[in-house]
């Protein structure tokens, strides 16, 4: 377990995987220790720690996310998109946390994918799929086309929260790789 300081833009951000865990917080390492316990492999995205960090930064921790890399962008043509002006709640999500945000639309605007910089510069993705549309692989789709969009080959990363299973599947279908799991605690 390691203790850091409070990325830009957040209060607080843990973030973990496979015995290993980061408490990012502009707190004592030592009350993380504390806090924590003997139950290092586990306890940093509990229940009790999360609930004792937001008391201590004075922000609520957000949904456990599994956080995934984007594999390769394909090589082959990708799904039709075009840049997009669109009021929708997830482009809005977008610009509250992320910066550079950027949006593109199917040409039916069944699908909708959102890129920008979100903890720590990482572009990350998000992706909407209109009622009527699912169930037919578009958002599969629109997982696979995203990596093609980010400047300059960066890496790509997506949050997806673990109950959501039909976007959890499409970006798994898509190849992404499931890398961590992480608590963001709002700006």
């Amino acid at each position: 377990m390691t203790v850091v300081p409070a990325p830009e833009g957040t209060r607080a951000l843990v973030v973990g995987g496979t015995a290993w865990h980061v408490v990012a917080a502009d707190v004592d390492p030592a009350w993380v220790r504390d806090a924590v316990g003997e139950d290092r492999l586990t306890a940093p995205l509990g229940a009790r720690f999360l609930a004792a960090l937001a008391d201590r930064v004075g922000a609520e921790p957000g949904v456990l996310d599994a956080v995934l890399v984007a594999p390769p962008a394909p090589a082959g043509p990708a799904l039709e998109l075009a840049h997009a002006e669109v009021d929708h709640p997830r482009v809005r999500r977008a610009l509250r946390h992320r910066r550079d945000v950027r949006v593109w639309a199917t040409p039916d605007r069944a699908g909708l994918l959102v890129l920008g910089r979100g903890v720590a510069g990482r572009w990350e993705v998000a992706v909407e799929v209109e009622p009527a549309a699912r169930g037919r692989g578009l958002g599969t789709a629109l997982a696979a086309a995203a990596p093609a969009l980010v400047p300059d080959g960066e890496r790509l990363w997506a949050q997806v929260a673990p109950a959501n299973t039909a976007s959890l599947r499409a970006f798994l279908g898509a190849g992404w790789r499931p890398v961590a799991a992480e608590v963001l605690f709002g700006p």
